[in-house]
């Protein structure tokens, strides 16, 4: 293991050994090689940092170099949530599109490659799965990113994506503990609240939980939501009821708590990073993740300076602050002692897409021709939540243009879009594009405008399909990921 500086105390590099930065750029900057130095102990990827695999490499090289136990953690969903392709979009379905399919080892399968890939690029820890289940059709911020409304269909895709993910050598991080899917709020803007009894909770929040927990996964990240049946006053990340009496304790959990961002609003709005960051490590949180909005040195100056303050004022206890550096630690030591597997049996590049095929649903497929010449594709399309962001592309367009050259596209939102989508369409087939049409009344207005003038439309369904079929063809791809898009378009243009 690297030697840590030795002008670094105990109590400061432990501070700093909690913490789980991002920063910009595609190379490391010379503070966060520093910090390194002094004790930092893990880093967090995102877009940003990544412009190929092998750049992706070169740069986890360059922080091993300077400590070579790093944590190199990524939030690689697959799917919509795609850091690793987030110029071209996910070579794999997301969590809906494998729930749809329910078929457990596929989801291992396409688990396993992920991480194949992940750790082939110097990453070992992945803040994912999505353990949440998807109970409220309205929710802002999960919706594909959910195996499904299902909690006994979550929990075994859950474990069996842990499985898969960690049997590549990367770490698991089951989230967003107690669960993040009954929420009409997005955490990332405001605090979320969650009214549902014990009971309930049980039942359905805290299944696939317990099934990550029994599957060995190696970290469970926290939520920014309030769950009163749990804690009246303070957020799950928060908690020590959620977060040491309810995970520690009552499921018997004993590996990395991490938590969601910090620089999310549900947490920097109402108690500040720095004191959140407190509270968090004397909840029961072990790791301290920020860095998706916020990624410099100065940020991590502030929040290591703030943990030494309040074990010096005894607001938290140095032993806990020691306790969580090293439990990020031993996560650290298991990923160094994680076997890679035999390259020539485990390499499945075609595994996401035909795991996209599989979940496509199809309406209408006994009255529909094929089409033989370039459509317009009119995608109806709305604001991208913050976890997926607005960087990666999604759609068919670009897949039917390989196939059906000549296809041209437009993205319309707003009470007008159906009737600009018709304008800029004239006289060619068109294929609507829409994600979550059940979440946006604009959308099924103009999508019921497109139909209305023109009934041969082709309709593909990007996100949950909760609103009734409607075209002349129906196509569900459970996801936006690229080739959930390549999956739809091999369909629409018969080459399958």
């Amino acid at each position: 293991m690297t030697t840590i500086a030795s002008g670094t105390d105990t109590l400061t590099r432990d501070a700093l050994t909690v913490l789980q930065p991002g920063f910009p750029g595609t190379t490391a900057p010379d503070w966060l090689l520093r910090r390194l130095g002094e004790g930092l102990a893990s880093v967090g990827l995102f877009g940003r940092n990544i412009a190929s695999p092998g750049q992706l490499a070169s740069l986890t090289a360059q922080l091993r170099a300077e400590r070579d136990d790093v944590l190199v953690a990524i939030d690689e969903e697959g799917g919509d949530v795609t850091r690793l392709e987030v110029r071209t979009g996910s070579s794999f379905p997301g969590n809906h599109a494998l729930g749809a399919v329910d078929d457990v080892e596929l989801t291992r399968e396409v688990a396993f490659e992920l991480g194949r890939r992940l750790a082939a690029c110097g990453v070992d820890f992945n803040w994912a799965p999505s353990a949440d289940v998807n109970s409220d059709p309205g929710n802002p911020v999960i919706g594909v990113r959910s195996f499904g409304a299902d909690p006994d269909l979550v929990a075994r895709h859950t474990a069996a994506y842990v499985t898969g993910l960690q049997a590549a050598g990367v770490a698991a991080c089951t989230k967003h503990f107690p669960g993040h899917g009954d929420t009409a709020v997005d955490s990332h803007l405001a605090l979320p609240r969650i009214d549902a009894d014990p009971a309930v909770l049980a039942e359905r929040e805290l299944a696939p939980f317990r099934a990550a927990i029994a599957a060995g996964t190696r970290a469970v990240m926290s939520a920014h939501i309030l769950v009163p049946a749990l804690d009246p006053d303070r957020p799950a990340t928060l908690s020590r009821p959620v977060l040491t009496d309810l995970l520690r304790g009552d499921l018997h959990y004993d590996g990395l708590i991490v938590t969601d961002g910090m620089e999310m609003q549900a947490i920097a709005a109402t108690y500040g990073i720095e004191r959140g960051s407190v509270l968090a490590i004397a909840a029961g949180a072990d790791a301290i993740c920020v860095g998706g909005g916020l990624a410099d040195d100065e940020t991590v100056r502030r929040l290591r300076d703030a943990l030494v303050a309040a074990v010096r004022r005894g607001e938290l206890p140095e032993e806990r602050l020691a306790d969580a550096a090293e439990r990020v630690r031993a996560l650290a030591r298991w990923t160094a002692s994680a076997v890679a597997p035999a390259e020539a049996a485990a390499v499945r590049p075609d595994i996401g897409l035909l795991a996209a095929r599989r979940a496509l649903r199809l309406t209408g497929a006994d009255r529909f021709t094929p089409l033989t010449e370039a459509p317009y594709v009119a995608a109806l399309t709305p604001v991208a939540n913050i976890a997926v962001g607005d960087e990666t592309p999604w759609g068919v367009t670009a897949e039917l243009a390989r196939l059906l050259p000549g296809t041209e596209t437009g993205s319309f939102a707003g009470e007008d879009a159906g009737h600009a989508a018709l304008a800029a369409a004239g006289e060619r087939r068109i294929v609507a594009v829409v994600r979550d049409e059940h979440r946006h009344p604009w959308m099924a207005t103009a999508l019921g405008t497109l139909l209305a003038a023109r009934p041969d439309t082709v309709v593909v369904e990007m996100g949950v399909p909760q609103a009734a079929p409607r075209g002349a063809l129906h196509l569900a791809t459970h996801g936006a990921a690229r080739v959930c898009g390549r999956a739809a378009a091999e369909v629409i243009a018969g080459v399958r």
